[in-house]
């Protein structure tokens, strides 16, 4: 029988008292004999700790965290479990220095939360952590995520002065410190600083004159300048070599100025800590449209700008069709007249060369536009995920769902639905605490208060879960888990709207049966009252997801093991996590076999791996291009804006493989789609670690956690930490 435990408390590294979990101990003492292939009697080892304990300490003179470890290393040497302690003794050393490097990193700083990586917090210290004016780190992960939690609970207080944002504070900072939901880096940078600039997405128009470009340019500037990233539709500028009536020149055309906002975009620095991100859009029917879609022909042009081109249902039928569409001038007058095949195949030509152009369906975009008074949507933010207004912006937040699979491989749906809440509450209350740039964003933004609540992790939780990403079971439980979520953030949102009252352009929404714009079975479930003209939607979380160490987005794994170029050209490596524990409680993990898929990413065609590992583990280049439409399709369905989501190809794809991708997402549904062919850039963000020969290769230990480096062309890489130095 498990004895009593009589001590409650035990003392952290940090000083601070907390309460005493005895499963914690069970757990790393299995974990231990898991890697150690040695039986153990969990019950009779537990037992042991706990009574030595008890003899020892008592909760006026609680023990240390080192000191349990300390006693657990006794018990299980005294028990005769020389393996289990050996293992455990190696673990908590690697812990050790772990914990030594991140207290490195951050100047001697203590980083008590656990689930920060080394990657974690490079990319934290980097981008998100406070510096005093001689850029000295002064804040660790913690204390961010306090500072951010603190600061959007006291939205509370402007609908209720007796509101207890203490409790609130501890619910957001209760899912961001346990990296169940982070939201979007603007958030994480600037809540609580004197910026307070807090949303990732803007979408600013461009009239078609001199000065409304030019006052466009500065808003955009702006905005990059406090963390947000900029969409805009170039349609409404006129031809090149238009005649300008005021000065009886000639128009310079859409592509010439979306070069000169490009170049804006290069000297401005977001907030210090990122390159300005935009989406240049110009509708299928501008007279331009050729120019546009072959401007970046070449990699080296203009690289701070995603573009899109914006095709309607009209163009879509005359492809099918195989007929003429009309090019329209900015009076929306025809004046040509082209192959809409012609025009789409050299847009999939474009897009095969190097990614760009992607497409938007931008009528389908406007059915589901929740407020069609106030105009028509034109553009989209950076990614392509939040179709905005113009002068809108969103505040954006994504549930990380590869910690909701419970042990027995099912998912916590009641977990999930408290965090789903939560989360709605915090994106809302981030309105009420953003300050934006602009008089007129923040009218845009109160009168609709959109917000985005996403996923990221999806591959994560497939894999936990035994799901292959590329099975209809997978495309099934896509639906099952996005549905649920829609669901509860339409019903957080519908409590919010009963307690404070709906987004003030509700009255003349697609959601008001009153209104000439009420939709019926639009916005899941026809009339209803809601805080939020938006609740949902799907981003690519590069960055939030290297801070939660989970899988980008609903994207498959990239690889098993890679390298992430980020941060101005700096280097992270990654081996999935999920894949390291498999291999590890198989005994299958060793150095030969690591080494294999660092040079492959893929285990696909390892003969040692398991037929059931290869099914579960796949990773993007594995995936048939399908999978990954019906896979963005099946979000779609149950989300308010829109999905981001690329289509990753080999490098031998052919241009009608992407063809038949572009066709296929038109025909199922999605708002848009991307794609990317490998290697058709030569600094693409994510690339297999396929440099690193076996002739190349020599010993190194790693400076951080002490493990054994692999070191290749002058450089080392931690194959455990992730740490990266250059030992040339």
């Amino acid at each position: 029988m498990l004895l009593t435990q009589s001590i409650n408390t035990i003392v952290k590294r940090d000083g601070r008292r907390a309460q005493f979990d005895p499963t914690k101990i069970t757990t790393a003492i299995q974990k231990a004999a898991t890697a150690a292939s040695q039986p153990a009697d969990m019950q009779k080892i537990t037992s042991a700790v706990l009574e030595a304990l008890n003899k020892t300490y008592t909760n006026e003179q609680p023990p240390t965290v080192e000191q349990i470890s300390d006693i657990v290393e006794q018990t299980l040497i005294q028990l005769s479990y020389a393996d289990i302690a050996k293992t455990y003794i190696l673990y908590r050393q690697r812990r050790t220095e772990e914990r030594k490097a991140k207290e490195a990193l951050l100047g001697g700083l203590p980083v008590t939360n656990k689930k920060i990586t080394i990657n974690s917090l490079r990319v934290l210290k980097e981008r998100y952590l406070l510096k005093d004016k001689q850029g000295k780190t002064t804040e660790t992960p913690d204390q961010l995520f306090l500072r951010v939690a603190s600061n959007i609970a006291q939205a509370d207080k402007l609908y209720d002065a007796d509101a207890d944002t203490q409790k609130t504070a501890q619910a957001f900072y209760s899912i961001i410190s346990n990296l169940d939901f982070l939201p979007n880096s603007p958030t994480l940078m600037n809540a609580g600083t004197s910026i307070q600039q807090l949303s990732a997405c803007f979408v600013l128009p461009i009239d078609d004159n001199m000065e409304g470009i030019f006052t466009t340019l500065l808003h955009a500037a702006l905005i990059h300048k406090s963390g947000g990233g900029t969409g805009f539709s170039f349609s409404r500028l006129r031809a090149k070599n238009s005649i300008v009536c005021s000065t009886q020149g000639v128009a310079s055309g859409p592509v010439s100025f979306l070069k000169v906002y490009n170049a804006a975009t290069d000297v401005i620095k977001q907030g210090g800590k990122r390159r300005g991100a935009n989406m240049g859009i110009l509708r299928i029917d501008h007279p331009d449209i050729l120019e546009f879609i072959n401007c970046k022909e070449k990699n080296e042009d203009i690289t701070n700008f995603n573009i899109s081109v914006a095709l309607t249902e009209e163009f879509m039928q005359a492809v099918e069709q195989d007929s003429q569409y009309a090019l329209k001038d900015s009076k929306n007058i025809a004046v040509a007249t082209l192959s809409a095949r012609m025009i789409f195949d050299m847009l999939i030509s474009a897009a095969w060369r190097n990614g760009d152009p992607g497409v938007v369906f931008i009528d389908r975009i406007n059915e589901k536009n929740p407020t069609p008074a106030l105009g028509q949507i034109e553009s989209t933010n950076p990614c392509g995920e939040q179709p905005l207004l113009p002068y809108e912006a969103c505040n954006l937040g994504s549930i990380n769902l590869g910690n909701f699979v419970t042990s027995s491989k099912t998912v916590d749906w009641e977990r999930l639905r408290t965090v789903v809440h939560t989360a709605i509450h915090f994106l809302d209350n981030v309105i009420d605490m953003s300050n934006f740039p602009i008089p007129q964003i923040t009218k845009t933004v109160h009168a609709n208060r959109k917000i985005g609540l996403g996923v990221m992790g999806w591959a994560d939780m497939l894999v936990q879960l035994g799901i292959a990403y590329n099975s209809e079971e997978g495309v099934t439980k896509a639906e099952e888990v996005m549905r649920f979520i829609q669901t509860e953030a339409d019903n957080a949102s519908e409590q919010r709207a009963l307690k404070h009252g709906p987004f003030p352009n509700w009255h003349n929404s697609i959601y008001n049966r009153e209104s000439q714009y009420f939709k019926g079975g639009q916005g899941h479930g026809g009339h209803r009252l809601l805080r939020n003209s938006t609740r949902t939607t799907i981003a690519p979380t590069g960055t939030i997801g290297m801070i939660a160490d989970c899988s980008g987005g609903v994207e498959p794994l990239f690889a098993l093991s890679y390298v992430k170029r980020v941060m101005d050209g700096k280097e992270l490596f990654y081996l999935d996590k999920n894949f390291k524990k498999a291999l590890e409680e198989r005994g299958l993990y060793t150095e030969e076999l690591l080494q294999n898929v660092v040079n492959r990413g893929s285990i696909q065609d390892l003969p040692e791996i398991p037929a059931d590992m290869k099914k579960v583990f796949v990773v993007a280049h594995d995936i048939l291009p399908e999978y990954h439409v019906k896979m963005q399709a099946a979000f779609q369905k149950y989300t308010d804006n829109a999905v981001s989501k690329t289509v990753n190809f080999s490098h031998s794809a052919t241009v009608e493989d992407v063809r038949n991708v572009y066709i296929m997402a038109y025909k199922l549904g999605c708002k848009g789609i991307t794609i990317y062919r490998d290697g058709s850039k030569e600094n693409q963000v994510l690339n297999l670690n396929i440099n690193i020969k076996k002739e190349q290769t020599t010993k190194n230990t790693c400076p951080e956690c002490k493990a054994q480096m692999q070191m290749a062309e002058g450089c080392a890489k931690c194959l455990s930490c992730g740490y990266s130095v250059c030992s040339a």
